[in-house]
């Protein structure tokens, strides 16, 4: 049984991540974690998450004596920047699905992967990092035959999302840039710009509803376009794929590892 930590519990994802793993018959919830000004703080997890009591209040800090298998962390930077600290400081395997991270933060985490095993991605998806791997097919097959290709990048979340554009979408563009080279990351257009350089990736973030995550990537050369589309219906894919990685990284050295690792994609 996975002895889980959920940290930002009282969040969106936070909730559905409890939520889905109270259903899964190898996990078990041990702890929820919030920050201590948070108005949840004290309220059982599992009411948050409309199910049924797990009798785990919401804490801000971990318990000394809790045994933990791994912590999944979606909350904020900051909360990010305390998982990993507090994963580090008692040497439990950690899963990163928070985005919008500083530098320094990002930096914490390469250095916690030095002692403990962690899992960081900018999407939990699995179809979404999927689609990664396509995209990097098609980037370096278009690249190859074409020579110049446009790449445009619209992404849409909901409103209350903080970052932009999103993690996942800086993602798609880092590997579309790594096959074809592109120097130039330009977001959104205004004005008189001029014609469109070939060095330049497009980025478009739209903040609409309750929108649970949908990207799409478009390649055009001259005479055609090939668009590759993934789009969440609910937050559940993103908790899906939050617990694989958790069953993955538990089984793991100390190390930084990626969605690639956790679904096998690392060498197709």
């Amino acid at each position: 049984m996975l002895r889980l930590t959920v940290n930002g519990a009282a969040g969106r994802m936070g909730r559905r991540v409890t939520a889905v793993a109270a259903a899964a018959n190898d996990v078990h919830v041990i702890a929820a974690l919030e920050n201590q000004d948070h108005p949840q703080i004290g309220r059982d997890a599992g009411e948050l998450a409309g199910i049924e009591t797990l009798n785990v209040p919401v804490l801000s800090q971990l318990d000394d004596d809790a045994e933990i298998d791994v912590i999944i962390d979606f909350s904020k930077p900051e909360g990010a920047e305390h998982a990993t600290a507090l994963a580090r400081s008692r040497g439990i395997p950690l899963v990163i699905a928070t985005t919008g991270l500083s530098d320094t933060q990002q930096a914490a985490i390469r250095a916690a992967a030095e002692i403990i095993p962690i899992v960081w991605a900018p999407s939990m998806s699995l179809t979404v990092n999927l689609a990664m791997k396509l995209c990097a097919l098609a980037s370096s097959t278009l690249a190859a035959q074409t020579g110049q290709v446009d790449v445009e990048i619209i992404e849409r979340h909901h409103r209350f999302k903080e970052d932009a554009p999103s993690g996942t979408a800086f993602r798609f563009g880092e590997i579309v840039a790594k096959e074809m080279g592109q120097t130039l990351h330009r977001h959104g257009r205004e004005g008189m710009t001029g014609q469109r350089s070939s060095d330049e990736i497009g980025y478009h973030a739209l903040r609409t509803g309750d929108n649970p995550g949908e990207h799409t990537i478009i390649f055009a050369p001259l005479g055609e376009t090939l668009e590759i589309t993934v789009r969440a219906s609910n937050r559940d894919c993103y908790a899906i794929g939050a617990l694989a990685a958790a069953r993955f990284v538990v089984k793991q050295s100390p190390g930084l590892y990626g969605m690639d690792d956790v679904l096998g994609l690392k060498h197709i």
